[in-house]
């Protein structure tokens, strides 16, 4: 795997996971575990056996230490995480149905993560550096989008990857507001971005095309839309294509994409793919499926397992995995 690291930009929560059920229905307790998107993809990126760094701010509180202690022993580069003590580190509350779906309950109001601001960025940050990943839970809050796209910038300016989860979680946002005007600046930073096809819809107010369209005209050279077990598509901006995914039972979808990212993202670090090497990777379609159904073995590994942190697979087993599916 890459020895220039993948840099993950964002929040790092506690999972709370509804375990058991009351006569009423409601969860009889909650089991804690470590997620927030851009660290579950820096810890999916390690188990796999790249070079993950993680980037944000943990309070100095009792769920701080157990993210940064989380963190660490998944071998995640721990130097740019900033602790405070002026906010708490953020709770989501997870509740999954019978397929396995998640539902969440956040909170994040005045959390840690929210006071990460440009100058917590270390110096050497993001010196050598193969990827920066971020997601729109960093821009939900106007000083946070600043230095999320200010972190992008950066990135670009030592030619490093930036890579886009959309990862939308409209309870985070102010209600009845609308993201898209927020979000367009970041996804125009993004040379990679990867949607859901509910997101995809949701972004794609004026159409597919439209929306595709719009992308173009920023950095944007590969676009990856998920859709559970159904079939994959990529864009780029002089190609497209579907690939079938992997059909598993599953258990909890928490952090399937954020899987899926990492995986990704290990296997374009490795080809040290900056941005001029997105186009080229079209050309070479064998390469690009290969990368695409890895991450994809990623995701479908990781939602037959509870958890964030502790469901993301190994390199070892996910190749076992794509062999046993073949």
């Amino acid at each position: 795997m890459a020895v220039h690291p993948i840099l993950c930009f964002g929040e790092a929560l506690i999972d709370l996971h509804a375990d058991g059920f009351d006569d009423h229905g409601f969860a009889a307790r909650f089991v804690p575990f470590a997620g927030g998107a851009p660290a579950n993809v820096a810890v999916a990126a390690a188990r796999l056996g790249g070079a993950a760094r993680f980037a944000g701010m943990l309070g100095r509180d009792r769920f701080g230490d157990f993210l940064l202690d989380s963190l660490q022993q998944a071998g995640v580069g721990t130097d740019d995480i900033v602790r405070t003590d002026a906010a708490n580190s953020a709770l989501a509350f997870v509740t999954l149905d019978a397929r396995g779906e998640r539902s969440f309950s956040f909170y994040r109001d005045n959390s840690a993560d929210l006071l990460f601001r440009p100058a917590h960025f270390r110096a050497d940050t993001f010196r050598d550096i193969a990827v920066f990943h971020v997601c729109s839970n960093s821009m939900t809050d106007p000083a946070l989008a600043g230095t999320t796209r200010e972190g992008m910038q950066r990135a670009h300016g030592v030619g490093a990857l930036v890579s886009f989860d959309l990862n939308l979680r409209p309870a985070l946002w102010p209600r009845d507001s609308d993201p898209r005007p927020l979000l367009w600046p970041a996804l125009h930073l993004a040379d990679v971005v990867k949607l859901s096809a509910e997101e995809f819809a949701w972004l794609a107010v004026d159409g597919e095309q439209a929306a595709l369209d719009r992308l173009w005209l920023g950095r944007t050279r590969l676009v990856v839309v998920t859709d559970g077990g159904q079939p994959l598509r990529w864009f780029h901006p002089d190609a497209e294509g579907e690939l079938p995914c992997y059909p598993v039972e599953v258990v909890d979808s928490t952090a399937a994409g954020d899987a899926f990212v990492g995986g990704l993202l290990c296997c374009l670090a490795e080809l040290e793919a900056g941005a001029e090497r997105l186009d080229h990777l079209v050309t070479e379609l064998p390469r690009l499926h290969a990368m695409l159904r890895f991450a994809a073995a990623c995701g479908a590994l990781t939602v037959t397992r509870q958890g964030s942190f502790a469901a993301m697979p190994r390199g070892d087993e996910v190749l076992a995995f794509m062999e046993q599916q073949a």
